[in-house]
């Protein structure tokens, strides 16, 4: 495992993304506070609807300009990189505008038609469309930088971005809320509007930052041809729609359990208001968990798309192995241990986060997922990163069918209930990562199985030590102190059985960002 920028990059994206949940967080508390179950019903029924058109317009355009421009950079063709940029913030620039004016248009005709039930949600609609057009040309920055790995840009944007979108929702949201429940809800929507504008000027000034630095390269390079428009949009379309696609199956996988799962909690004998609790549950307690646990991973993979194009570039095989090796390890000594640790504390987890304990079971149940989520996410960024964008997005669509079978008889059986959700989510996070492994298997990246089996093993043994140390102190009824002890105990004896079952050597452990060096201290004892 050599030295990496990728690995610095994705402990960025981590703790960029773990303080923009955080911020998340507190902001659906004191909206929740502020507007209502109402009030944030409204907010709720517009904003998926802008989330989608975002997707439509630019979820995959980070990857593809990354790909492309680290692609350029790996051959030091600096200009063609920095022509793929304008080309890419020139297009988005229209796509956006496009996009944003249609959502206009079409915020009465949702109203009207009756696909947004309630039409106080017409102005928090109409509000958002702004947002579209400043977040489109964002995804051409933010891919443009982290085509170059520089990932340090991107991060600050997104806190940046996301602290301003909060201030001005809750902001908004209190001053409008004398006027009514739908001013109040489109203040609160209005945020991500100034957020969006946030992001794209803290990306704009790093831009104008390194300027001077890019056109020193450019101009030291030899002359290269210069690609045409069309050329640029072609591949940028070819290497993006896959992507986006994939990101709008995403709320199409949500959607088969917001259907299905109360009616088949409902063919199992389970009445509405018990049905519509085990789905709370599963959805708004176990779900945000998993998700949470996954922000590494997630990090790893973004951050692996533009090391391992780089390296395709210059047709590097052994630097795409090692890459690929280093980053599958990770990931498996982050989400293996995350997994099992959710299993082992679910009991403690869901009373000090919660305050009840009934949703624990639906919480162990679902650990599993985290692990084969995580999986999938870096593999996935690696099959990205080769330019092979369309498998995820099929491999996803089938996850998405199977997932909707298994929900819909297993959660009819009683005996499983909402259970029978979490395994069907299990069943298809696992058979995604498998299809992902397989297709790197076919392209000669294997999957480091042996290394992977001796990290379950140290977090099998971590769970076990984890769970007995927290159910010592549920047992003399403090639920917070069982969950810290349990905590500290997992911490130490995976770390122990790490070392001691081999699963991270000094030398691999040294490349680590940061964290590495605390573990040299640990091997030079």
């Amino acid at each position: 495992m050599g030295k990496d920028k990728f690995l610095k990059g994705a402990l960025i994206l981590t703790v960029a993304g773990l303080m923009v949940k955080v911020i998340g967080s507190v902001n659906r508390i004191l909206l929740s506070r502020l507007l209502g179950g109402e009030g944030i019903g409204l907010y709720q029924m517009a904003y998926p609807v802008y989330l989608l058109m975002l997707s439509i317009c630019s979820a995959g355009v980070p990857v593809a300009v990354s790909i492309i421009v680290a692609e350029k950079v790996a051959k030091n063709d600096y200009a063609q990189a920095h022509r793929i940029f304008k080309v890419t913030l020139g297009l988005m620039a229209v796509f956006g505008l496009f996009f944003a004016l249609t959502l206009y248009g079409l915020a009465g005709y949702l109203v009207s038609s009756g696909w947004l039930r309630d039409s106080r949600a017409y102005y928090a609609l109409v509000v958002l469309t702004p947002a579209v057009f400043f977040s489109s040309i964002l995804a051409s920055f933010r891919g443009y930088f982290q085509g170059y790995q520089m990932m340090t840009p991107p991060a600050v944007s997104q806190i940046l971005e996301q602290m301003i979108r909060v201030l001005v929702m809750v902001g908004l949201a209190y001053f409008f809320l004398p006027r009514g429940l739908e001013y109040a809800a489109a203040g609160a929507a209005f945020g991500a509007v100034p957020g969006g504008m946030t992001g794209l000027i803290v990306l704009t000034w790093f831009y104008r930052k390194a300027r001077k630095d890019w056109k020193q390269k450019i101009a030291g390079q030899a002359e290269t041809v210069e690609e045409s428009v069309s050329s640029i949009a072609k591949r940028l379309v070819l290497l993006a729609v896959p992507v986006s696609c994939a990101n709008l199956l995403i709320p199409v996988t949500s959607s088969i359990d917001m259907l299905l799962v109360p009616n088949g909690l409902g063919r199992a004998g389970f009445g509405v208001e018990a049905a519509t609790t085990l789905f709370g549950y599963l959805t708004g307690m176990a779900q945000p968990l998993m998700m949470m646990a996954t922000i590494p991973s997630m990090s790893l993979a973004a951050s692996l798309v533009p090391a391992v194009s780089e390296a395709c570039a210059l047709r590097l095989s052994d630097e795409v192995l090692r890459k690929t090796a280093s980053a599958f390890k990770i990931c498996v000594l982050v989400v293996a241990p995350a997994s099992v640790g959710m299993w082992a504390l679910a009991g403690p987890i869901s009373g000090t986060l919660y305050g009840t304990m009934k949703a624990a079971s639906v919480i162990a149940h679902l650990a599993p997922s985290i692990a084969f989520l995580g999986i999938f996410q870096v593999t996935t960024g690696a099959l990205q990163g080769m330019g092979k964008t369309a498998i995820p997005m099929w491999n996803m669509l089938f996850g998405a069918v199977v997932k909707a079978v298994a929900v819909w008889q297993f959660t009819s059986v009683a005996a499983f209930h909402i259970l029978g959700a979490a395994w069907a989510s299990n069943l298809n996070f696992a058979m995604v990562a498998a299809i992902n492994i397989f297709f790197l298997y076919r392209n000669g990246i294997p999957f480091p199985v042996r290394e992977s089996l001796k990290i379950l093993l140290a977090s099998i043994g971590m769970g076990l030590a984890g769970k007995m140390a927290s159910l010592f102190f549920m047992d003399k009824g403090s639920v917070v102190v069982a969950l810290f002890i349990g905590m500290v105990v997992s911490v130490l004896v995976y770390g122990a059985a790490v070392v001691l079952l081999g699963c991270l050597t000094r030398e691999e452990a040294l490349q680590l960002p940061v964290i590495g060096k605390l573990i040299r201290k640990f091997f030079d004892r």
